[in-house]
């Protein structure tokens, strides 16, 4: 963590390590501008997705070495000033297709293994993030339980793990609307008939 100060000295309080800003990055967030019309130094710093940015012509402040100089302390105020405002959490995107994605369910992919004798076993394998930073991952059995039954129980075990996740809602999107309508209705209607 660093503390900017006017006059161009930086303070590491981690380390309480004194420097001078110019021996870190002269040129760091500034610009030169030199086109028919503008001469100058452009100070730009970002926070938040905002852009805050300020120009300072040399034709106005004496030449290009005062210019720099003013740019320089603007930039060292900005960056004080630009740190002591809080960061917004980063949203998390959802996806709910990929174009690689062969079975038609995001997480859901269908796969082959060689069993006993090099025979292909051939199954559904399911993804989930219970929590950010962790992942779970199970499998239905094609030659056990068939491919459409196999494919039915993977999306309804994708679905419920969303729900307990994100919330109906977002699992809903992520599974998509039909695919909920299509296996996860069927599945339940299934169960309270047969008991399977």
């Amino acid at each position: 963590m660093s503390r900017y100060l006017r006059d161009g000295l930086v303070i590491n309080l981690n380390s309480l390590l004194i420097m001078h800003i110019d021996d870190i990055n002269i040129h760091r967030g500034i610009s030169r501008i030199d086109s028919k019309t503008t001469r100058g130094w452009l100070v730009r710093g970002y926070k938040n997705g905002n852009r805050y940015s300020k120009l300072f012509s040399d034709g106005k402040l004496g030449g290009k070495e005062e210019a720099l100089e003013k740019a320089r302390i603007f930039r060292n105020d900005l960056r004080f000033r630009l740190s002591a405002i809080p960061s917004k959490p980063r949203c998390q995107k959802i996806v709910s297709h990929d174009k690689r994605n062969q079975t038609g369910v995001l997480g859901i992919s269908k796969l082959c293994k060689n069993g006993k004798g090099n025979k292909q076993l051939g199954f559904f394998s399911v993804t989930w993030r219970p929590v950010k930073g962790k992942q779970k991952c199970t499998s239905f059995s094609i030659s056990k339980y068939g491919e459409e039954t196999a494919f039915k129980k993977a999306v309804a075990l994708r679905y419920e793990k969303l729900c307990e996740a994100y919330g109906m809602e977002i699992a809903t999107k992520i599974v998509g609307k039909e695919n909920v309508e299509k296996y996860i209705k069927n599945t339940q209607l299934e169960q309270a008939t047969y008991g399977t």
